[in-house]
Protein backbone atom coordinates (compact mmCIF):
# COMPACT_ATOMS: atom_id res chain seq x y z
CA UNK A 1 0.00 0.00 0.00
CA UNK A 2 0.92 3.73 -0.64
CA UNK A 3 1.70 5.35 2.35
CA UNK A 4 -0.25 8.12 3.64
CA UNK A 5 0.57 11.81 4.75
CA UNK A 6 1.63 10.49 8.39
CA UNK A 7 3.99 7.96 7.02
CA UNK A 8 5.34 9.97 4.36
CA UNK A 9 6.14 12.42 7.02
CA UNK A 10 7.36 9.84 9.15
CA UNK A 11 9.81 8.42 6.37
CA UNK A 12 10.80 12.61 5.84
CA UNK A 13 12.04 13.09 9.24
CA UNK A 14 14.63 9.97 8.84
CA UNK A 15 16.69 12.69 6.76
CA UNK A 16 16.76 14.56 10.54
CA UNK A 17 20.32 14.62 11.55
CA UNK A 18 21.53 15.52 15.03
CA UNK A 19 22.06 19.08 15.29
CA UNK A 20 20.49 20.56 12.49
CA UNK A 21 18.86 23.65 11.70
CA UNK A 22 15.37 22.74 9.49
CA UNK A 23 12.78 24.65 7.80
CA UNK A 24 9.26 22.57 6.79
CA UNK A 25 7.00 23.99 4.27
CA UNK A 26 3.55 24.18 4.09
CA UNK A 27 1.03 20.83 3.70
CA UNK A 28 2.71 17.58 4.50
CA UNK A 29 6.40 18.62 5.64
CA UNK A 30 4.98 20.15 8.59
CA UNK A 31 3.97 17.17 10.32
CA UNK A 32 7.57 15.81 10.50
CA UNK A 33 7.35 17.77 13.87
CA UNK A 34 5.85 15.32 15.42
CA UNK A 35 8.09 12.16 13.65
CA UNK A 36 11.59 13.25 14.71
CA UNK A 37 13.61 10.16 15.88
CA UNK A 38 14.46 9.74 19.21
CA UNK A 39 17.89 10.50 20.26
CA UNK A 40 17.76 13.42 17.57
CA UNK A 41 18.28 16.87 18.33
CA UNK A 42 16.65 18.99 15.24
CA UNK A 43 16.06 23.08 15.24
CA UNK A 44 12.81 23.52 13.56
CA UNK A 45 12.81 27.10 11.74
CA UNK A 46 9.77 28.99 10.59
CA UNK A 47 9.50 31.89 8.41
CA UNK A 48 7.58 34.33 10.31
CA UNK A 49 10.18 34.38 13.25
CA UNK A 50 10.17 31.15 15.01
CA UNK A 51 13.10 28.96 15.85
CA UNK A 52 12.61 26.11 18.33
CA UNK A 53 9.58 24.31 17.17
CA UNK A 54 7.83 21.92 19.18
CA UNK A 55 5.03 18.85 17.87
CA UNK A 56 1.19 20.39 16.81
CA UNK A 57 -0.29 20.94 20.14
CA UNK A 58 -2.99 19.11 21.78
CA UNK A 59 -6.70 20.72 22.40
CA UNK A 60 -5.56 21.85 25.59
CA UNK A 61 -2.13 22.85 24.55
CA UNK A 62 -3.57 25.67 21.88
CA UNK A 63 -2.23 29.26 21.85
CA UNK A 64 -3.37 31.34 18.71
CA UNK A 65 -0.35 33.34 19.08
CA UNK A 66 2.10 30.40 18.25
CA UNK A 67 1.79 29.39 14.63
CA UNK A 68 4.15 28.34 11.60
CA UNK A 69 4.54 29.54 8.54
CA UNK A 70 1.33 27.76 7.64
CA UNK A 71 -0.91 29.73 10.28
CA UNK A 72 -1.25 26.63 11.98
CA UNK A 73 -0.76 26.55 15.34
CA UNK A 74 2.11 24.72 16.89
CA UNK A 75 3.98 24.63 20.20
CA UNK A 76 7.04 26.35 21.68
CA UNK A 77 10.56 24.52 23.44
CA UNK A 78 12.40 26.25 26.58
CA UNK A 79 15.10 27.18 23.69
CA UNK A 80 12.28 28.40 20.98
CA UNK A 81 13.52 32.21 20.30
CA UNK A 82 11.22 34.71 18.31
CA UNK A 83 12.00 37.51 16.03
CA UNK A 84 10.58 39.01 13.16
CA UNK A 85 10.95 37.74 9.91
CA UNK A 86 13.79 40.08 8.28
CA UNK A 87 15.63 38.00 10.96
CA UNK A 88 14.17 34.96 9.58
CA UNK A 89 15.54 35.04 6.01
CA UNK A 90 18.52 36.49 7.04
CA UNK A 91 19.07 33.11 8.33
CA UNK A 92 18.20 31.47 5.41
CA UNK A 93 19.48 33.90 3.07
CA UNK A 94 22.66 33.45 4.89
CA UNK A 95 22.70 29.82 4.62
CA UNK A 96 22.14 29.08 7.94
CA UNK A 97 19.81 26.39 7.83
CA UNK A 98 20.93 22.90 7.08
CA UNK A 99 17.70 21.48 5.47
CA UNK A 100 14.44 22.34 3.88
CA UNK A 101 11.68 20.50 3.54
CA UNK A 102 9.11 21.45 1.28
CA UNK A 103 5.98 20.26 -0.35
CA UNK A 104 5.29 21.06 -4.45
CA UNK A 105 3.03 20.76 -7.17
CA UNK A 106 5.90 19.23 -9.59
CA UNK A 107 9.81 17.95 -9.78
CA UNK A 108 11.94 17.67 -12.64
CA UNK A 109 14.26 15.08 -13.58
CA UNK A 110 16.96 17.68 -12.72
CA UNK A 111 15.93 18.96 -9.79
CA UNK A 112 13.46 21.95 -10.72
CA UNK A 113 10.76 22.41 -8.68
CA UNK A 114 7.59 24.13 -9.13
CA UNK A 115 5.91 24.66 -5.84
CA UNK A 116 3.98 28.23 -5.83
CA UNK A 117 1.11 28.58 -8.34
CA UNK A 118 -1.11 27.59 -10.84
CA UNK A 119 -1.93 30.04 -13.58
CA UNK A 120 -5.60 30.90 -13.32
CA UNK A 121 -5.19 30.56 -9.77
CA UNK A 122 -5.58 33.59 -7.69
CA UNK A 123 -2.27 33.15 -5.18
CA UNK A 124 -0.66 35.48 -2.40
CA UNK A 125 3.07 35.21 -4.06
CA UNK A 126 6.20 33.03 -3.87
CA UNK A 127 6.03 33.33 -0.66
CA UNK A 128 9.36 32.24 1.29
CA UNK A 129 9.89 29.09 -0.88
CA UNK A 130 12.20 31.34 -3.60
CA UNK A 131 14.72 31.81 -0.88
CA UNK A 132 14.73 28.56 1.14
CA UNK A 133 15.59 26.85 -2.38
CA UNK A 134 18.03 29.28 -2.75
CA UNK A 135 19.40 29.47 0.62
CA UNK A 136 19.63 26.11 2.46
CA UNK A 137 22.23 23.11 2.12
CA UNK A 138 19.64 20.43 1.28
CA UNK A 139 15.85 20.71 -0.16
CA UNK A 140 13.82 17.44 0.36
CA UNK A 141 10.22 17.43 -1.23
CA UNK A 142 7.68 15.55 0.44
CA UNK A 143 4.59 15.23 -2.58
CA UNK A 144 1.86 12.67 -3.36
CA UNK A 145 3.58 10.96 -6.72
CA UNK A 146 0.73 12.04 -8.95
CA UNK A 147 -2.46 14.41 -8.92
CA UNK A 148 -6.28 14.22 -8.47
CA UNK A 149 -5.95 13.11 -11.81
CA UNK A 150 -3.57 10.16 -11.70
CA UNK A 151 -0.90 12.00 -13.65
CA UNK A 152 2.38 12.18 -12.51
CA UNK A 153 4.02 14.99 -10.63
CA UNK A 154 7.65 14.11 -11.31
CA UNK A 155 8.39 14.90 -14.64
CA UNK A 156 10.67 14.93 -17.76
CA UNK A 157 10.26 19.39 -17.67
CA UNK A 158 7.61 20.92 -15.24
CA UNK A 159 5.07 22.48 -16.63
CA UNK A 160 3.85 25.01 -14.04
CA UNK A 161 6.47 28.38 -12.99
CA UNK A 162 9.33 27.45 -11.55
CA UNK A 163 10.28 28.20 -8.46
CA UNK A 164 13.68 27.45 -9.02
CA UNK A 165 16.23 25.31 -11.25
CA UNK A 166 18.47 21.93 -10.15
CA UNK A 167 17.77 22.42 -6.46
CA UNK A 168 15.92 19.23 -5.50
CA UNK A 169 17.84 16.81 -4.19
CA UNK A 170 15.70 13.96 -3.02
CA UNK A 171 12.08 13.45 -3.57
CA UNK A 172 9.93 11.44 -0.74
CA UNK A 173 6.14 10.22 -2.11
CA UNK A 174 3.38 8.30 -1.22
CA UNK A 175 5.33 5.54 -3.43
CA UNK A 176 8.78 5.74 -2.06
CA UNK A 177 12.05 7.53 -2.01
CA UNK A 178 13.46 8.97 -5.27
CA UNK A 179 16.87 10.71 -5.46
CA UNK A 180 17.75 13.09 -8.64
CA UNK A 181 21.09 11.97 -9.97
CA UNK A 182 22.84 12.29 -12.98
CA UNK A 183 20.24 11.42 -16.51
CA UNK A 184 17.05 11.62 -13.94
CA UNK A 185 15.71 10.05 -11.00
CA UNK A 186 16.83 7.01 -9.07
CA UNK A 187 14.51 4.76 -7.06
CA UNK A 188 16.18 4.86 -3.38
CA UNK A 189 13.10 3.02 -1.71
CA UNK A 190 9.96 1.66 -1.87
CA UNK A 191 6.93 1.93 0.08
CA UNK A 192 5.95 -1.32 1.67
CA UNK A 193 3.85 -3.35 -1.17
CA UNK A 194 4.83 -1.09 -3.68
CA UNK A 195 7.31 -2.32 -6.36
CA UNK A 196 9.52 -0.47 -8.62
CA UNK A 197 7.96 -1.23 -11.97
CA UNK A 198 5.17 0.29 -10.39
CA UNK A 199 6.87 4.06 -9.46
CA UNK A 200 8.51 3.82 -13.12
CA UNK A 201 4.87 3.00 -14.51
CA UNK A 202 3.23 6.23 -12.13
CA UNK A 203 6.87 8.47 -13.04
CA UNK A 204 7.44 10.58 -16.25
CA UNK A 205 10.65 11.61 -15.96
CA UNK A 206 13.89 9.30 -16.90
CA UNK A 207 14.16 6.55 -14.06
CA UNK A 208 18.00 5.35 -14.34
CA UNK A 209 19.57 3.16 -12.99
Amino acid sequence: MPWDRNQMAARAAQELEDGMYVNLGIGIPTLVANYIPEGVQVTLQSENGMLGIGPFPTEDEIDPDLINAGKQTVTALPHTAYFDSAESFAMIRGGKINMAILGAMEVAENGDIANWMIPGKLVKGMGGAMDLVAGVKRVIVVMDHTNKAGESKLLRACTLPLTATGVVKRIITNLGVLDVVEGGLKIVECAEGVTEDEIRAATEAAIVA
